[in-house]
């Protein structure tokens, strides 16, 4: 069992456990992820900030 937070995407339970204990689903961490000032997927993100914006002129 870890000590973070979980949360069952399917019924929406807050638990820390390994397996959600109302429906025996999988469940996902809720915690973002950790701050860095080397942003690995910054690239990607304003590629597609930038590809949405252009959409968005297009209309």
């Amino acid at each position: 069992m870890s000590m973070k937070m979980h949360k069952c995407p399917e019924c929406g339970i807050y638990t820390l456990e390994d397996k959600c204990p109302k429906c025996k689903g999988e469940l996902k961490v809720i915690y973002p992820p950790k701050f860095s000032i080397e942003d690995k997927y910054g690239k990607y993100r304003r590629i597609l900030k930038k590809e949405l914006r252009s959409k968005n002129e297009s209309y």
